[in-house]
């Protein structure tokens, strides 16, 4: 099979384990950058796949795969892993969407990575579906986060900027005298907001799962550092790796379904009235959880799109 994998930097942990698993199960697989693929539409030749590359990728050379710099056209792959990037959300959509529209099987559909990078709709689709979620108010306004604040609090609340990852745009309001320095955050970003409650029992832990296809493959339990909250291993979390109950693995199998997604990551914190639904990730890094569990995370990724390619 031929394999595409979408992402704008070739020296990714994950980027370059993918490309190595496709590689040791016999496909001929490529590094691709995103934003090197221009997008023609109206074409009338009924052959022309309205892809191809129009400038070469940022890391030249082909050490991992990728396209060589003389490169103008794509081959015709028969499978894409996107690993869309939070900057390049809307493009990164665009580019997928015609690789759906030219029948290539891909790990994450276009709506699906859409409905999940957009965290205040992936709430909505989590509470519509009766998924237990932490109490959340929404803010367009800054001067609404005092409201917002009484609607889900009393302080302490979390406070997330709606597109941020790994961590960042998160801040905790303490009491309701530091929520006058979260609102001039607020202000500077000039991005809408969610405010969460706090759940103090989770301990600043939570349990980040990798769904493939209909199995919950990879866990592990990620503690925030001293003096945190946040328990993102790029902040300087640690982790271990984490065995599920029957509760929990249904949890993140239902989350990953309803939104669409058949390969994801999904993040869970244990409350007083159960697990709660933090985030659904349609392009989970995998270096960490691959590094503490010892889970070929990458190979159980490559082996869906072979049982996917199987069954036509």
């Amino acid at each position: 099979m031929k394999i595409g994998i979408l992402s704008r930097n070739t020296n990714l942990y994950s980027t370059r384990r993918l490309l190595e698993a496709a590689r040791l199960r016999g496909h001929e697989a490529y590094v691709i950058d995103t934003l090197a693929i221009a997008i023609e539409i109206g074409v009338k030749d009924k052959s022309h796949t309205g892809i191809k590359v129009v400038a070469p990728p940022q890391t030249h050379g082909s050490k991992w795969g990728m396209l060589p710099e003389a490169t103008t056209f794509l081959p015709e792959v028969e499978a894409i892993i996107p690993r869309i990037g939070a900057s390049i959300t809307y493009y990164g959509l665009t580019v997928v969407r015609q690789f759906e529209a030219n029948g290539v099987l891909t790990t994450a559909a276009s709506q699906a990575i859409a409905q999940s990078r957009d965290k205040l709709h992936s709430l909505q689709i989590m509470n519509q579906a009766g998924l237990p979620i932490p109490k959340t108010a929404v803010i367009v306004k800054p001067e609404a986060l005092y409201s917002a604040i009484q609607a889900v609090g009393p302080p302490p609340v979390v406070v997330k900027l709606i597109q941020g990852t790994q961590g960042r745009g998160v801040i905790l309001a303490r009491n309701w005298q530091t929520t006058a320095a979260v609102l001039e955050t607020l202000r500077a970003y000039k991005k809408q907001a969610l405010v969460q409650e706090y759940v103090p029992e989770a301990q600043g832990r939570d349990t980040r799962i990798i769904v493939v296809g209909d199995r919950c493959v990879a866990a592990m339990t990620r503690t925030a550092p001293d003096g945190d909250f946040r328990a993102n291993l790029h902040r300087g979390g640690t982790a271990v790796p984490a065995v599920l109950d029957k509760e929990t693995e249904h949890l993140a199998l239902t989350a990953a379904r309803i939104h669409g997604l058949d390969i994801g990551g999904v993040d869970i914190i244990q409350s007083r009235r159960g697990p709660l639904l933090l985030e659904v990730n349609s392009s989970p890094g995998i270096e960490g959880i691959e590094t503490v569990t010892g889970i070929d995370v990458a190979g159980e990724m490559i082996r869906f799109l072979e049982r996917r390619k199987e069954k036509g």
